[in-house]
């Protein structure tokens, strides 16, 4: 395993449902989520367990962002593959391998790579096959229709700017409606 990757003993925390919106494109779905991360999130979290060597932080927590949740089809469900946590201190990205039971992370780079956000948009519009592959969904990659794909993406960046100013603007960061 590189280096640059870390290797958790457990699967991401799941989306909260009342705080993501879905955007649908044929075998993929995906979720926008204003997250914020921390230990009373982490600890009431059911996680299922995976096969790495670090759980990750459980303390100390404190951060959030927008997260993007990339779903594809599989068996007639929806399963997340993708995480790109496009938080304001960490941000990062997951490879979540529901057959191989991995969850592999992957820290962003600000100044590299620009605002999270829209790196984040461009690995969907541009590698999301080639990433639903390394996540070990070949048959979701293969099943991405592209053409729908670019029809909802549009929205998901909308939708993501849009918590990002709802989120801005409130004193304790948390989008209108959470906890």
């Amino acid at each position: 395993m590189p280096d640059h990757v870390t290797r958790y003993s457990v699967m991401p925390i799941p989306p909260i449902e009342a705080q993501t919106r879905y955007f649908d494109a044929g075998s993929v779905r995906i979720g926008v989520e204003y997250r914020r991360l921390d230990a009373a999130v982490a600890a009431a979290a059911t996680l299922e367990a995976a096969s790495g060597d670090a759980r990750g932080p459980t303390t100390g927590l404190d951060d959030r962002g927008v997260s993007l949740h990339v779903f594809g089809l599989e068996g007639g469900e929806f399963r997340e593959y993708l995480r790109f946590d496009c938080f304001l201190e960490d941000p990062h990205y997951h490879y979540v391998s529901w057959e191989q039971h991995f969850n592999h992370m992957l820290h962003m780079d600000p100044i590299a790579d620009g605002d999270p956000v829209t790196w984040a948009l461009e690995r969907i519009r541009t590698r999301l096959p080639e990433m639903f592959a390394r996540a070990g969904a070949e048959d979701v990659a293969r099943a991405v229709d592209l053409p729908k794909l670019q029809t909802i993406l549009p929205e998901v960046a909308a939708c993501a700017e849009q918590l990002r100013r709802d989120t801005s603007v409130s004193p304790d960061g948390e989008p209108p409606g959470a906890r």
